[in-house]
């Protein structure tokens, strides 16, 4: 059974940084193909960035130029570090893999649907 863990969420101020880790277990795929997505109190879930098998990656433009994702394929890791955060980057991350080869288009609202498996998220909080 495949398992997803994230772990790194925190309080922080205003311009502050964070990285977030998500331990893939049980994946009968070595090569990841993953993301982190993010869901704010009362709004949907949005995607902020992912990765693809190649190494590829795409960020949401919200993210972008403050995030970056990266993946240690031998320990099946995917991690987030988020520098310069703000107040609106407050939200639960969650992290997804797909066990198969992938391929992201240009649209973030259509990322999740490749999607195979979810983490139970980590509380990032960013105070003004």
């Amino acid at each position: 059974q495949v398992h997803l863990v994230e772990s790194g969420g925190d309080s922080v101020q205003a311009g502050g940084s964070l990285t977030l880790s998500c331990v893939i277990s049980g994946s009968p795929y070595r090569r990841i193909c993953g993301g982190w997505f993010r869901q704010a109190a009362g709004k949907e879930r949005e995607a902020v960035a992912v990765v693809q098998n190649n190494g590829r990656t795409l960020y949401d433009e919200a993210v972008k130029g403050r995030f970056t994702i990266s993946r240690d394929t031998a320990k099946a890791t995917i991690h987030l570090q988020m520098n310069n955060l703000e107040p609106e980057d407050t939200a639960m991350y969650y992290c997804a893999a797909a066990f198969a080869e992938c391929s992201f288009g240009s649209r973030p609202s259509a990322w999740h649907t490749i999607m195979n498996a979810w983490g139970q998220g980590t509380q990032v909080t960013v105070n003004s």
